[in-house]
């Protein structure tokens, strides 16, 4: 199952781009690294129009696509040309669940948030040419990447809106996101990352589950908010929604994922100095947080975004909380985009 929901008839259209055998900052590598991206509008002759939207825990440039683009929103296709590329490990772009033997399952490795941002970079540069983007944002996973690319590519960043996600995890944060990967590892199918496919179902049930305790409010639960997208009751909404996402994922790909969440770190860029190493961006920066976010609270957002020379804080408030990510809320549709054009016109 894991292997069809990675496929175009899915997630497409999209494209790869061969980066050959690829160094990761560990010292291993990824043999073969390919990136999986859609792009949408077009590139103006001076190439000043390209925005870069990385993805997030679990998604693909398709769920960005129907989340952010379109005409008269933010990411509108008839005036920028908007890159949508799929974070190392997600299924699309070169991951455990589709590397070649004998570095697939259990043996692809581990890779970090700078690696992402490191291929990313060549991306736009070798495959379209271009040497700064009139603007990077990402929500979650994908701001931790916008961040990473605001300090390790200062002059490549014109603009960044990291959006419900902070430059450095916390120990909560870090915490948190084990309570995930171990949710699905301690599932007994699991073993140890060489199970059969569909066999890890109990786990990543309840990953879903757990995710869903903390990625909501529990206004969402208690005032019945689900009951907009056609649910009958919290079960049902949990396993329709939630589970439903994530069931037909990889387990290794989900794991590699978290475990990148849990390391993402610009500081070390400037030998673990936050503020040296958020010192370096140069981009008009927005830092987008969500009022409600139990993953990365505002608070922590907040710290993180004073270090950031001449970036602003904005604040946007959804009963969704973090997941307002995936555009279930219009209010938060509305808000974000406002922020982004806001943005995109200073």
């Amino acid at each position: 199952m894991s292997l069809s929901y990675y496929a175009q008839e899915r997630h497409g259209p999209f494209e790869t781009f061969d980066l050959g055998d690829f160094d990761l900052e560990s010292g291993d590598k990824i043999r073969g690294l390919t990136l999986a991206f859609a792009t949408f509008g077009t590139l103006s002759p001076d190439k000043s129009n390209a925005v870069l939207f990385p993805s997030w825990y679990s998604g693909t440039s398709k769920i960005l696509e129907q989340a952010y683009v379109g005409a008269g929103r933010a990411l509108d296709p008839e005036k920028y040309f908007i890159i949508l590329v799929n974070q190392i490990g997600n299924g699309l772009s070169s991951a455990p669940s589709n590397a070649p033997l004998p570095f697939n399952a259990a043996r692809f490795p581990r890779v970090g948030i700078a690696d992402d941002v490191r291929a990313q970079h060549r991306l736009i540069s070798e495959k379209f040419g271009i040497e700064q983007l009139a603007l990077v944002l990402g929500g979650s996973m994908g701001a931790q990447q916008t961040f990473e690319w605001a300090v390790r590519f200062p002059d490549a960043v014109k603009r960044a809106a990291p959006i419900a996600g902070t430059a450095t995890a916390t120990p909560h944060n870090r915490f948190l996101v084990q309570t995930f990967i171990d949710a699905i590892s301690a599932d007994p199918a699991f073993d140890d990352g060489w199970y059969q496919d569909g066999a890890v179902h109990r786990g990543l049930r309840n990953h879903a589950r757990i995710f869903a305790a903390s990625g909501f409010t529990q206004d969402l639960f208690n005032k019945a908010a689900w009951r907009d997208l056609g649910f009958t009751n919290v079960d049902d909404f949990v396993t329709g929604f939630v589970e439903g996402h994530f069931l037909p994922q990889d387990p290794n790909n989900l794991i590699l994922l978290a475990r990148k969440w849990q390391d993402g770190d610009v500081s070390r860029i400037a030998g673990g100095d936050l503020v040296a190493a958020l010192a370096r961006v140069k981009a008009k920066t927005f830092v987008i947080a969500i009022d409600e976010d139990a993953f990365f609270p505002l608070k922590d957002i907040a710290l993180q975004q004073k270090l950031i020379p001449g970036s602003e804080l904005k604040r946007v408030s959804s009963i969704w909380g973090h997941l307002a990510l995936f555009g279930t809320d219009p209010g938060f549709n509305v808000a974000v985009d406002q922020h982004l054009k806001d943005l995109l016109a200073a």
